[in-house]
């Protein structure tokens, strides 16, 4: 049966404690000069509908430097702009390569790929989930902390993808987490429902960002206008969101060698300062670089063989 990362749902704990080993593995050979090409002769098929600078360039970069190649495909380059099913391009692209990876709208795009394809489909990001970007930032937190189980994780903004997969990776693993959203933008009622009905008593949602941020280990944040949401009406959601923005005042409440992260691209003044994020808390850029290394973590175990 061929198994798909949609989801971190789509993994168990001891598999993302795997990832998270090998990532460091990974990184370790890279930074040696050490070439490892497990992926020789497989090809990535990379589905874009939403533009991409990260997951485009780590995906691809990831495959090269395992031994594999990686194709660019967009939706005004591919026949999905002129209507062709998901379902029915992923039966094609099946019969290509080895493994496709989407980044898209609905999360309901990325499952219908998935169910029409005979190879794994990887989630480079959803609206509703981004299970890649959050496996790296867990990574990140390991490589400053040590551990993340028991850490104090909290998130600022806009319960978006992003604090939706913080979300599942706090059932997941069991580490504490806070997040601090304004009234509206709070995380996915199907995915705060998960976490009502499972009892998880490590999860909090609350309007105030000092009280998700006070003694926490990371902070982490996000854009407050998400890709596709451009337009009319934002200057009311920079208004209501200015309380949740990451400065030097919210830092210090959280513990004196906490770490800050965000997925990028960053909207500097908005949700994080310049001084935070090339400050010494930062860790930003780096979790940046990561994506690459956790990335090539999920290609060898989803297609090698």
């Amino acid at each position: 049966m061929v198994r798909h990362l949609l989801s971190l749902f789509d993994l168990t704990a001891v598999e993302v404690e795997s990832l998270m080993k090998r990532s460091a593995e990974l990184k370790a050979m890279q930074k040696a000069g050490k070439r490892h090409r497990p992926l020789e002769g497989k090809t990535l098929g990379m589905v874009f509908e939403k533009s991409s600078t990260r997951t485009r360039v780590s995906f691809e970069v990831g495959m090269f430097q395992l031994g594999g190649h990686a194709l660019n495909l967009t939706t005004q380059a591919s026949q999905l702009g002129r209507g062709e099913t998901y379902e029915d391009t992923s039966r094609v692209l099946s019969r290509y390569v080895d493994c496709i990876m989407m980044r898209t709208f609905e999360q309901t795009r990325i499952e219908r790929m998935a169910a029409g394809a005979s190879v794994p489909v990887i989630n480079g990001l959803s609206d509703l989930l981004h299970p890649c970007q959050v496996l790296t930032d867990i990574f990140t937190v390991i490589e400053n902390r040590g551990s993340v189980r028991d850490q104090i994780i909290s998130y600022v903004g806009d319960g978006n993808n992003m604090a939706n997969t913080w979300i599942q990776a706090a059932i997941l693993l069991g580490f504490e987490l806070r997040l601090a959203c304004p009234e509206g933008y709070t995380p996915a009622a199907l995915i705060l429902d998960k976490v009502k009905s499972g009892g998880h008593k490590n999860i909090r949602v609350t309007r105030d960002a000092k009280e998700a941020v006070e003694g926490c280990d990371a902070i982490n944040t996000d854009t407050w206008i998400s890709m596709g949401q451009e337009g009319s009406g934002e200057d009311a959601k920079h208004k209501l969101f200015a309380p949740y923005q990451v400065n030097a005042k919210l830092l210090s409440y959280a513990k004196k060698d906490a770490i800050v992260l965000h997925c990028l691209p960053a909207h500097r003044g908005d949700e994080i300062t310049d001084e935070v994020m090339d400050g010494p808390h930062s860790r930003v850029f780096d979790e940046a670089e990561n994506r690459l290394h956790v990335q090539k973590a999920i290609l060898e175990m989803y297609m090698h063989s």
